[in-house]
């Protein structure tokens, strides 16, 4: 999702000889529409989510380099989004 030479997002990861940066994020599965805190209730448990996470590492490093986080482990990433837009990939059609 990289923009081609006409400025159109065209172009994959494997396209533009990039590198993925892979982290593990529960909270993005949060839900806050009520309560004083989120609920992770819909985020999958660990025994579940860890070979998720390595499968994806693994399938994702058989095409393009691919550095990782630990899963569970506090971190701190800084990044910065280059370009216009960000997409959320998600396994289930949920919106």
């Amino acid at each position: 999702m990289f923009d081609d030479a006409n400025e159109i997002p065209n172009l994959s990861v494997q396209d533009i000889g990039g590198s993925v940066l892979l982290i593990s994020q529960f909270t993005l599965c949060a839900d806050a529409r009520k309560g004083k805190r989120p609920s992770y209730i819909k985020a999958a448990r660990p025994e579940q989510a860890i070979p998720l996470y390595e499968a994806a590492i693994t399938r994702i490093g058989a095409s393009v380099p691919v550095q990782h986080g630990v899963f569970q482990a506090y971190m701190q990433v800084r990044l910065v989004n280059d370009g216009p837009h960000t997409t959320l990939l998600d396994s289930r059609k949920a919106f």
